[in-house]
């Protein structure tokens, strides 16, 4: 019976999981609800699991149903991935290509892919727009750009199609002479809390009320990346920065790297190259995409 699975039923059963309802399942992929209903029934029958228990007022994922759903986010992301490769093969060269990258983002896998382009394309003009948290899913999704790299937040995107590209290491640093450092010690939340924290706020709404490793009740929020990290060389606060950003700073012993009691000491962001399903890139992003996971490939085998 597993033959007879469907990618249609795998997209309703992941609509259904994402918008906890049967009937808002319907309406994102414009079905009625008892369409839904039924291919989920249908699926449930297919792979002899119980997707979602149906006692209460929402139809709730079970454990089978979790692990289950991100196999179907997989073959679903793998299929759109296929399509839009097929596509980009199919058309013609872009007259320019516009990409949003996120200020996470190592820039040396950039220009490395920038320079390379440059000579593949030469007469393809390159236009980069650099943004934080879902600025670069918003440039994507109002088509100012036809390509993000963006990390791994939790936003609402289900029109995008991600690649994986590679995984940035990023930590909490403080200038030598802030006192957080001068504690001499591991630091607690509660010493965290204590102290300002400079946070990267994002310009859009697709992250509005969600804190992202926002640990005191003091913070100052900057919507840019330079200006965090002045901020932080000149003590005014603590933070997260990507470590190969502030790499020459701990080589100088202009920050310090902070040290959590009872914490992982870096958090690894996954960074993806993303585009709108319905226009994906043509060969000259497709050819600046695999360019990326090439260096970005390179970066990561470095350790």
């Amino acid at each position: 019976m597993l033959e007879g699975v469907t990618l249609d039923q795998l997209r309703m059963f992941i609509a259904a999981a994402e918008m906890q309802s049967f009937s808002a399942a319907g309406r994102r992929l414009h079905r009625a609800q008892s369409v839904i209903s039924q291919a989920i029934a249908n699926l449930e029958a297919q792979l002899e699991v119980t997707l979602f228990t149906r006692g209460g007022r929402y139809p709730e994922l079970t454990e089978q149903g979790k692990l289950l759903l991100a196999d179907a986010r997989t073959v679903t992301g793998s299929v759109a991935a296929l399509k839009a490769r097929a596509k980009g093969m199919a058309e013609g060269l872009e007259p320019e290509l516009s990409v949003a990258i996120d200020v996470m983002f190592p820039m040396n896998v950039l220009t490395r892919a920038a320079a390379a382009f440059g000579e593949r394309f030469p007469a393809t003009p390159l236009r980069l727009y650099v943004e934080a948290l879902g600025g670069v899913a918003k440039a994507v999704l109002d088509q100012q750009c036809g390509i993000g790299i963006m990390g791994s937040l939790p936003l609402s995107t289900p029109d995008l199609v991600t690649e994986r590209l590679l995984a940035v290491q990023i930590s909490f640093f403080a200038a030598p002479d802030h006192p957080l450092v001068k504690l001499g010690r591991p630091v607690t939340e509660c010493d965290l809390a204590k102290h300002v924290q400079l946070v990267l706020t994002d310009r859009t709404d697709l992250s509005k009320g969600r804190e992202f490793s926002v640990m005191s009740p003091r913070s100052w929020r900057l919507a840019d990346m330079g200006a965090k990290h002045a901020f932080l060389l000149a003590g005014l606060g603590w933070g997260g920065m990507p470590l190969e950003m502030v790499a020459r700073d701990l080589h100088e012993g202009a920050l310090v790297e902070l040290k959590l009691v009872d914490a992982p000491p870096r958090v690894q962001m996954a960074m993806s190259a993303a585009y709108r399903a319905d226009t994906p890139p043509g060969p000259a992003g497709r050819w600046f995409v695999e360019q990326l996971k090439h260096h970005a490939g390179a970066l990561e085998a470095q350790g």
